[in-house]
């Protein structure tokens, strides 16, 4: 969601800076729209950040050795943060 939301930002920042040409007497638009660039491109890298955070496992792989019949057993393990802990 947040990068989502880091682009919509962005563009609009993007339209006020560089598309609309209306001179508004309580507010300089370009400025605003150069604002809301940065804005949406902090909030993009936050996500994407948060994206890879999330997404890290660990693998544990565990070899024993049955004594009864002496076959040899491999174990595997795979573990994600929990989404709601993860945060």
């Amino acid at each position: 969601m947040s990068i989502g939301t880091g682009i919509v930002l962005f563009v609009i920042g993007a339209i006020l800076a560089f598309a609309i040409n209306v001179e508004v007497e309580w507010a300089n638009l370009d400025l605003i729209g150069y604002i809301l660039m940065g804005a949406g491109a902090v909030v993009f890298i936050i996500g994407l950040v948060l994206v890879a955070r999330r997404r890290q496992t660990n693998s544990v792989t565990q070899t024993s050795v049955d004594p009864s019949s002496g076959s040899q057993t491999t174990r595997r393990s795979t573990s994600s943060p929990d989404d709601a802990a993860g945060l």
